[in-house]
């Protein structure tokens, strides 16, 4: 397969420069998904798709410009390429679009990094529907659910990437997760609901399906109860796998291109104290099975460590090339790659303990946050804590704020990353969280 992406990739490079740009990139990938799910004790779905296509970047007189396709028949791929070089030309020059520096391209690791199973890609229908019958069973364990899905996802991919200044690169990769979510019918018309969903690039790293099942029933049966509190600024413990997305907006407010356009909470702050002395986090892309480990970019860039926030301190942003000749900034990398935080030493039950009284957060219900400002406002569902014990479910609460007030409060992190994302996120504790209720 890399061979014929490869020379695919090849032949359309070769055809855009006969027909008049200076420089290009071409990508060509393909990506196969199956889909299988249960719901309340049927087969409920069954779907695979595969697709291929072209990506094509252009530097046409001083110009530039990006293009894509599906159809990839030699014979439609001269008027496609021809088009789009002619279509370049009618754009307003830019004269910070140019391809990558080669230098970027060395040093590219050579090492295998375990992103492609071969199990997964010859996975038997058989054993998937089996999984399956027992996730509904476990799922079906309690007389309170009215509705239960469980699902199994996986999937391959494959890309070759060349550029006319002489970068050539080829990966693959595997996917594949589990998971259920159910319904419980709790009277009055209310309907609480749980879920579990684990996903990772190996069969083997994954947890028993039966178990992961049974843990989304148990997420259910949690939120019996639910019930707004007072409002109240307080401790906020948050759950390993909600701690991903409270943090995922930092991402946007740390690349090159939002500093740039003025929409970046963290600009200038390079060097600074951003954050408690608990907060470290690094972005590894030489992670071992890691969901987005690579050994280059987009750009081509090779791949490489690097400390994003060093004891609080904020030490680099992502900075692509085009971003970068902006600024006046040398490139980094364009984007996140997997996110590792610095672990603490003491675990989930551990720090609860010690935060007495607060809110446990395990899932957020929307919400939003500006990354200009800084500001945010999620809904989130969780447990109340009281003597330093998880108390009784809340609902209809929301937390609001400033990140960077937020995260010179955190006051603690948990020795549990969560394995199953790219955002490594541990237990996180932070201190006077404003949390709107009653």
């Amino acid at each position: 397969m890399h061979s014929d992406l490869k020379d695919r990739a090849c032949q359309t490079l070769e055809m855009a420069i006969e027909a008049g740009a200076q420089d290009a990139v071409a990508n060509v990938g393909e990506h196969t998904d199956v889909v299988f799910a249960y719901r309340d004790g049927k087969l409920e779905k069954v779907q695979q798709s595969t697709t291929r296509g072209l990506s094509l970047q252009l530097f046409v007189d001083g110009r530039y410009s990006t293009h894509s396709t599906t159809d990839l028949r030699p014979e439609q791929m001269h008027g496609f390429i021809g088009n789009a070089v002619a279509l370049t030309r009618h754009l307003q020059p830019d004269p910070h679009r140019v391809i990558p520096d080669p230098a970027l391209y060395a040093g590219r690791m050579d090492v295998d990094l375990e992103m492609d199973d071969p199990t997964v890609r010859d996975l038997p229908r058989d054993v998937c529907l089996e999984w399956l019958g027992k996730m509904d069973e476990a799922t079906h364990a309690d007389a309170r659910v009215i509705s239960a899905t469980s699902e199994v996802h996986y999937g391959w991919s494959a890309s070759a990437q060349v550029s006319s200044n002489g970068f050539e690169g080829t990966r693959t990769g595997t996917g594949i997760g589990y998971g259920s979510g159910v319904t419980l019918d709790e009277g009055d018309g209310r309907r609480p609901e749980g879920h579990r969903f684990v996903y990772g690039r190996r069969l083997e790293m994954l947890p028993d399906a039966v178990a992961i099942a049974q843990e989304g029933l148990q997420r259910a049966v949690e939120r019996l109860g639910s019930r707004k509190m007072p409002s109240a600024r307080t401790v906020m413990v948050v759950h390993p796998e909600a701690g991903g997305g409270l943090l995922r907006h930092l991402v946007g407010a740390l690349s090159a291109g939002a500093i740039q356009q003025n929409r970046s909470f963290l600009a200038d702050r390079r060097e600074q104290q951003i954050a408690s002395e608990w907060f470290t986090v690094a972005d590894d892309p030489l992670l071992p099975r890691g969901l987005g480990s690579q050994l280059y970019d987009g750009e081509g860039i090779a791949a490489r460590p690097m400390s994003i926030v060093e004891g609080g301190v904020l030490r680099n942003y992502y900075v692509d090339t085009y971003y970068g000749r902006k600024l006046g900034w040398q490139p980094t990398t364009g984007g996140a790659s997997n996110l590792v935080f610095a672990p603490g030493d003491r675990g989930l039950e551990d720090l609860i303990a010690d935060a007495g009284e607060g809110f446990f957060v395990t899932g957020w219900l929307g919400g939003n946050a500006d990354a200009t400002t800084g500001d945010f406002s999620f809904g989130f569902r969780g447990r109340r804590i009281e003597n330093g014990r998880k108390g009784g479910p809340v609902s209809e609460m929301n937390i609001t704020g400033n990140y960077l007030d937020l995260l010179r409060n955190l006051t603690a992190v948990g020795d549990d990353p969560n394995p199953w994302s790219s955002f490594r996120t541990p237990t996180l504790v932070f201190r006077d969280v404003e949390f709107s209720g009653e």
